[in-house]
């Protein structure tokens, strides 16, 4: 497919990786933060190309992933009342909360909609004054331009039976995360490109150099992934911490200026607990007061349900990039698509649904870790 084949030529990817191979000298460990990335290495086998001194570790870049159980439980507690129709993603209604899923709530009766914008879920809002119709706002710096909008074309126009569950959640704090913990191992990252479309590469730089690691914001095909190893471990060959852009063709240092100001006007930077880790602070969006009577939280009164994570499920610790999927004992044996334990398991950019679906015979026994 043109513009796409080019990124996916054979040629080029050895290229890269027999250039990778003159310029290592020494072990690298390089995380991936975007979970599409993570899918990409996976499904092309861009790691097994890689010298062995080369190790990749799989970030916090799915946003399904880290959306935390309670939100899940508060989404399908506002899914199930018989007055609304609940909207998403399609990749949301499969993720389990501690009770039960979205999927399970539809199939018992609940008005659960997949939509793919929403603009979608307000439409329905207009179509259907009677109801009260709810879109759950889940993503990274990419989705929420577009969920801002939908917001502010619901004030706008005087929508007033839209609201929206917020879980939007921001790369650059749980990158310093992970580099503040004792724990890291990370040398390097390749930047989510996506993110980077819209918000520009600007913050990396302090984090680059307070840090003293390289950042390269990388696309999604094979040939990007290996050409944005081979920019990081070049610049961690010569001793440099810089942010680099890869992905030129659709990222420009300051980002998308209309997109930023639309999130800007109806967001406000708030901690966020993510799945598996926790709280982090200015991590994450939430409605401007000026926005508030568009927040399901507050309108359907579940600001302060909470609930526990499943203690089996190691999501954080992958997350994170402390351990790989195959290194989980629960992992292809009582952790599956069909009966997953944990969110990277279900969602289309989950590190587990990737191991699963590409790697599956590294499954370490049951109760043992992997190699």
């Amino acid at each position: 497919m043109k513009y796409i084949d080019e990124y996916r030529d054979a040629d080029l990817a050895r290229g890269y990786a027999e250039a990778l191979a003159r310029i290592t000298t020494r072990p690298w460990t390089i995380m991936e933060v975007c979970g599409g990335q993570t899918h990409a290495i996976m499904k092309f086998g861009v790691d097994e190309l890689l010298p062995e001194h080369i190790t990749l570790l799989h970030g916090p870049g799915c946003p399904v992933c880290v959306t935390p159980v309670e939100l899940i439980d508060k989404a399908t507690d506002i899914a199930a009342r018989p007055d609304v129709i609940f909207t998403s993603f399609g990749d949301m209604l499969r993720v389990p909360g501690t009770r039960t899923d979205l999927l399970a709530v539809k199939a018992t009766g609940g008005d659960v909609r997949m939509v793919y914008s929403p603009l979608d879920a307000l439409k329905l809002a207009k179509a259907n004054p009677d109801r009260q119709v709810v879109f759950f706002a889940v993503g990274f710096e990419t989705t929420a331009p577009a969920n801002a909008m939908a917001v502010y074309q619901a004030k706008q126009q005087g929508v007033t039976n839209f609201s929206i569950l917020v879980s939007h959640v921001l790369v650059p704090p749980a990158v310093e995360a992970i580099l503040s913990s004792p724990r890291n191992r990370v040398q390097g990252f390749l930047a989510a490109g996506h993110v980077c479309a819209v918000m520009g590469y600007e913050e990396y730089i302090p984090l680059a150099a307070k840090y003293r690691v390289p950042f390269v914001v990388t696309g999604f095909e094979p040939a990007d992934i290996l050409q944005g190893i081979y920019m990081t471990v070049r610049q961690l060959e010569e001793g440099r911490a810089e942010v680099e852009n890869q992905y030129a063709r659709a990222v420009k240092r300051e980002g998308n200026p209309a997109a930023v100001h639309i999130m800007r006007e109806v967001f406000e930077v708030r901690a966020r607990k993510w799945r598996g880790i926790g709280e982090i602070p200015a991590s994450g969006f939430g409605l401007r007061p000026d926005y508030a009577a568009f927040d399901a939280e507050l309108r359907f009164d579940v600001v302060n349900l909470t609930a526990e994570e499943s203690s089996e499920c190691i999501s954080g610790l992958i997350l994170q990039g402390e351990k790989k999927p195959n290194q989980c004992p629960a992992f292809g044996v009582r952790c599956t698509p069909e009966m997953p334990l944990g969110a990277t398991m279900v969602s289309s950019e989950g590190a587990c649904a990737a191991y699963y679906r590409y790697r599956r015979v590294e499954t370490a026994p049951a109760g043992e870790s992997a190699s």
